[in-house]
């Protein structure tokens, strides 16, 4: 996971494309990758002749904290009726002054709805380059306890290796007590591994604690070994390796 001190940027070969409300609104096959200070994922800037520059108009109420590495220009977007404020900007580097960032998925409230790398609809942020997810089938001892009762164990846990991130073990459901847990309309979305379905852990005499399991139903195709397996958070379930409590 790179992150700098100093906006940095470099171009990329990915033909990238987002729309709101079934239009396009930007559709590049130059687009820039920039960096921003202090920032641990990257984001896209888009030439102004690749973006709907129709549709953007002065924002007419930029941020004052200067985001976005110091940017001062910002623009609202205006489509189908709707305004969605401060909704992209101009990077101050100077060999970025023809090009256009946007929001990606704010909340509460959606800028581009769809945003696209070739054919793949890509979600949350854009796939770093430099960011890595390896799956491997293990056989190590994993157990989990919640409240000091093991709701989990077994010894053929798919291990997640990602780039700045903790190992995390997957479990098939078989070797969960599935009758613990109870399925809430919880989802949430990584750019390397897909949509993710949550649980909540019911108890046996205690109240239920929400989301503390989740799992890729159906996850992007570079991490198929996760396929309906269950992982738990740490804050939540004591996930023991091998006799070691991860995170300890």
């Amino acid at each position: 996971m790179l992150i700098f001190d100093e906006l940095k940027w470099e171009p990329s070969e990915r033909w990238v494309r987002a729309t709101r409300g079934g239009t396009t609104v930007v559709d590049s096959k130059h687009p820039v990758l920039v960096r921003e200070p202090g920032l641990p994922y990257p984001t896209y800037a888009f030439r102004e002749g690749e973006v709907r520059t129709d549709l953007l108009r002065p924002a007419q109420s930029p941020p004052a904290d200067g985001p976005h590495a110091g940017s001062t220009v910002f623009y609202d977007l205006h489509l189908d009726g709707a305004v969605v404020s401060n909704a992209a900007w101009r990077y101050p580097a100077q060999d970025l002054a023809g090009y256009i960032a946007f929001e990606w998925f704010r909340h509460p409230e959606t800028v581009l709805e769809h945003w696209y790398e070739e054919q793949e609809e890509i979600f949350v942020l854009p796939r770093d380059p430099y960011h890595r997810v390896d799956a491997l089938r293990s056989s190590r001892h994993v157990r989990v306890e919640i409240d000091g009762r093991t709701v989990a164990e077994s010894y053929r846990p798919v291990a997640v290796f990602e780039t700045g991130l903790p190992v995390r073990y997957y479990l098939p459901p078989e070797d969960v007590d599935l009758l613990s847990f109870e399925a809430t309309e919880t989802r949430t979305h990584c750019p390397y591994k897909g949509e993710a379905s949550h649980w909540s852990y019911r108890g046996e005499d205690g109240p239920a604690r929400p989301d503390v399991v989740w799992s890729y139903q159906d996850p992007l195709p570079a991490v198929p070994q996760i396929e309906g397996y269950l992982a738990f958070y740490e804050q939540y379930a004591a996930v023991v390796v091998d006799g070691v409590k991860a995170g300890g």
